[in-house]
């Protein structure tokens, strides 16, 4: 196992040029984000309006899931995704006009929000869908670990980037913005083209609808989907971040972008150890412990008053959360057929989206309603009270040992054809 990261970047140039693309784009969205976050919370002081934000971003996931899904199972995927980062790329440049024009408004920052979480509706299911295609499946779960890194390498650095570049003014962070988002679509255009093998049925709600049928027909892949909505839903406290910063640790743009870095450093060096030590055994059982650590850092989180406490935390939460992430991502692509992909990310696609936009307005709500400290605490305990729960109702996935299909699994997907 000690080999494995080398062996994958050695023989596998597409993998490379994909792991940068995830760089450039993951880092372009970092800090958009910080940027959107502290603009919009700078320019109405609202903490609803931050949770907002968060959901404009979610509903395009909703209203286009079926749609997504079966684009990525007919299309080329990896122009999919170039197509979705030049549209990212040009909501930058029009934050870019708008802030220097002077004439940006929360109206107009509600409306970029909801065109970026479109454009990242379909550029999700592609890029998920695509990687088992650039790898052999033998180095696949390693493939996972390490393109989740690219996203945290990128995570670490571009909140805090963009947290400082933003104290010199919103188009500091913009352009660069729109720069990475251009960088990384010519990477995906650099990939080579496969021959083409999805699916080349016309939309149809029957078709649109296989992925969703495919997830109820796994109980054990519909609860690994489930219990990151729903427990990341209530531990998110990614929104309230700015409010933290501002309000309750007493630090500015800078403290934010460390805030919103610190879960991507445990992340990062968690997503090393994975990729270099993959989890083959006893996934079940170390999936749902590493849940259950999110939650109790996210209570640890809600109650500090230490800035520095905080970041500690944080990376713990975030090795956490890159656990959980690493297996439930490798084990749901092994579990489904390249033809179904597509479709069967879009369905996780919401349900991640689910559990961090939709949980930045949740995490938003419960803050204006019972105020910032306990709508954190609040939700880190639900998350502990959910991975009870789960493991109640889903035992054969937390007693599972391993990723791949049992042969009554292998059986049952053959049976019901990966087009039903």
């Amino acid at each position: 196992m000690s080999n494995t990261t080398p062996t994958l970047l050695r023989h596998h140039r597409p993998f490379i040029a994909f792991w940068l693309a995830r760089v450039a784009t993951a880092s372009g969205f970092q800090m958009l984000t910080v940027a959107i976050g502290w603009h919009i919370y700078k320019l109405t002081g609202s903490v609803l309006d931050l949770g907002l934000v968060g959901l404009a971003e979610f509903l395009p996931r909703v209203l286009f899931m079926l749609h997504t899904g079966h684009v990525a199972d007919r299309y080329n995927r990896a122009r999919i995704a170039a197509v979705c980062q030049t549209v990212q790329a040009l909501i930058a440049l029009a934050l870019v006009i708008s802030s220097y024009s002077g004439d940006i408004s929360r109206e107009m920052i509600f409306l970029l929000a909801f065109s970026l979480g479109a454009a990242r509706a379909f550029e999700m299911p592609a890029t998920q869908a695509l990687l088992p295609r650039l790898v052999p499946p033998s180095l696949f779960p390693a493939a996972v670990a390490a393109s989740a890194s690219a996203m945290q390498t990128a995570t670490i650095v571009a909140p805090a980037l963009g947290g400082f570049l933003f104290a010199f003014g919103s188009i500091w962070v913009y352009v660069p913005t729109a720069i990475l988002y251009v960088l990384a679509c010519g990477l995906m255009l650099s990939l080579p083209k496969h021959p083409a093998q999805q699916s080349k049925e016309k939309a149809s709600l029957n078709n649109l609808l296989a992925g969703i049928r495919f997830i109820r027909s796994r109980p054990d892949v519909f609860g690994a989907i489930s219990l990151d909505l729903f427990a990341v839903l209530l531990g998110g406290a990614t929104a309230l971040l700015p409010v933290f910063a501002k309000d309750i640790l007493m630090t500015g743009p800078w403290g934010l972008g460390l805030l919103r870095s610190a879960p991507a450093v445990g992340a990062l060096l968690m997503s090393f150890w994975l990729a270099r030590f993959p989890i083959n055994r006893h996934v079940g059982r170390t999936m749902f412990t590493a849940v259950a650590i999110f939650g109790v850092a996210t209570i640890a989180f809600g109650i500090s008053t230490s800035f520095w406490f905080s970041l500690l935390v944080l990376v713990v939460l975030g090795a956490a959360d890159m656990i959980s992430m690493v297996i439930r991502g490798a084990f749901v692509q092994l579990q489904t057929p390249d033809a179904m992909r597509g479709r069967v990310s879009a369905v996780n696609g919401l349900f991640i989206g689910a559990s961090n936009q939709l949980g930045e307005f949740e995490s938003g709500l419960t803050a204006h309603w019972f105020g910032t400290v306990p709508a954190v605490v609040l939700g880190g305990v639900g998350t502990l009270l959910v991975t009870g729960t789960w493991i109640k109702l889903f035992p054969t996935l937390a007693h599972r040992d391993t990723l791949e299909q049992t042969e009554q699994e292998l059986a049952a997907t053959q049976k019901s054809g990966v087009g039903a």
